[in-house]
């Protein structure tokens, strides 16, 4: 067995935290640690007692190259050498394509070790041996300065480098050119070599899967149908993304994995003081209020809040989100559908347009949600249907014209 030699670099937790976990990140081929620098800013005032450990695939980034033959078992056997260096012990693992197989390889050959599993735009197996045989071919053979045009076009979604042509999209591809050939080619063929398909329906961990909405290579069809497969598995789509979703959604994606880390955690029943303890629930709260309700609407909420008004909002933040939502016996998708018939049923027309576009992030199309409303009907009355598909329109319009707009 020949496990590489991997660099890790760690953001230390807050020096308040009495006792801390580990969250692991893990790239995509052809990045560097860098492709989670704005996830991990975004991570700190949410999980503050967790310290964060970014480990680079071999010859990107600070990694040693790697001139023998590789697979995902080995690499995984590198990731927990680097775990083992920083202290040991079980951790969080998220990981981007290349990044989520090998934490999917870790969650299925360590499930003891991996306290949950977030997977971004990957698989349990990613296209075929021969097209990663192709491709390592075509790197020995022409070096990755050849593969920025094609990562370019399955990396980002439609005109998002034109919209930040000097943004963080840019500057992964010019790090590429700097990642060493047979490191990337190695990688490649250990690509082609892994499918955990079969045992990825025992998967006994708890799973989060993230995919793009434009992401051509691990498709949101193809993620959502692996997530079927996990028990007690999530699923989310991110609108606007592509493959790269770290880099193009830090925001949401820090949200996702912060509420990931704080759901398993309270599940544990850890008591306070514990190193497995949950985070407290207005911490909790506020990384699933942002993840359902996004950051514009929560930064306005408690921008207009008022000194009669904050209790108020700490209450709902704490015992809405941070009890309630954070319950993981149903998934968020079954929590919005439950909440808008609720709202529908109590005709509290307010608050439908912001729970119809929640909704919306939790991965329920235009056409289910409907549905949950005409379901709705048949209980609370055709009045209050009606008026909640209307409300309904009007968003579903804003979305078409904000498409357009970006188009």
């Amino acid at each position: 067995m020949t496990v590489p030699r991997l660099t890790g670099s760690v953001t230390a937790a807050a020096p308040t935290a009495d006792a801390t976990e580990l969250l692991v990140l893990l790239p995509s081929l052809g990045t560097t640690t860098e492709l989670w620098d704005r996830v991990v800013a975004a991570l700190r005032p949410t999980l503050p007692a967790v310290r964060i450990l970014r480990v680079d695939l071999p010859g990107h980034g600070a990694s040693p190259v790697a001139r023998d033959p590789l697979t995902i078992p080995e690499l995984a056997e590198g990731v927990l050498r680097v775990v083992d260096e920083v202290g040991g012990g079980r951790f969080h693992v998220a990981g981007d394509s290349l990044g989520g197989v090998i934490a999917l390889e870790l969650a299925v050959a360590a499930s003891d070790r991996i306290a949950s599993l977030t997977m971004l735009a990957s698989g349990a197996r990613i296209g075929t041996a021969e097209g990663w045989a192709e491709r390592a071919a075509s790197v020995r053979a022409s070096g990755t300065a050849s593969l920025v045009g094609g990562s370019a076009q399955r990396w980002f979604a439609p005109g998002y480098l034109e919209r930040e042509p000097d943004g963080p999209g840019g500057r992964a591809l010019r790090l590429l050119v700097d990642v060493d050939d047979e490191s990337y080619a190695r990688c490649c063929e250990a690509l082609g070599g892994f499918d955990r398909t079969v045992e990825a329906t025992g998967l006994a961990v708890p799973a989060l899967f993230v995919a793009g909405e434009h992401d051509g290579v691990t498709t949101t069809e193809a993620m959502r149908a692996l997530a079927a497969e996990v028990p007690g598995a999530r699923f989310v789509e991110l609108a606007g993304s592509a493959h790269l979703p770290p880099l193009d959604r830090p925001d949401e994606v820090a949200a996702l994995i912060a509420e990931r880390v704080a759901s398993t955690d309270a599940a544990t029943g850890a008591s306070e003081g514990d190193p497995a303890a949950p985070a407290d629930a207005a911490t909790r709260g506020m990384a699933v209020r942002r993840a359902v309700l996004g950051d514009a609407h929560v930064d306005a909420a408690v921008a207009a809040a008022t000194p009669e008004t904050a209790p108020f909002q700490d209450f709902i933040t704490r015992y809405a989100w941070g009890e309630i939502w954070s319950r993981p016996d149903l998934s968020r998708r079954e929590r919005s559908i439950a909440t808008l018939a609720s709202l529908v049923t109590g005709g509290h027309e307010a608050e439908i347009r912001m729970h119809v576009r929640a909704a919306r992030r939790n991965g329920l199309e235009r056409a289910e949600i409907t549905e949950v409303i005409l379901h709705t009907a048949l209980y609370a009355g055709l009045p209050a249907a009606n008026t909640a598909l209307a409300i309904a329109r009007e968003v579903f319009t804003e979305e078409t014209h904000a498409e357009e707009t970006d188009g």
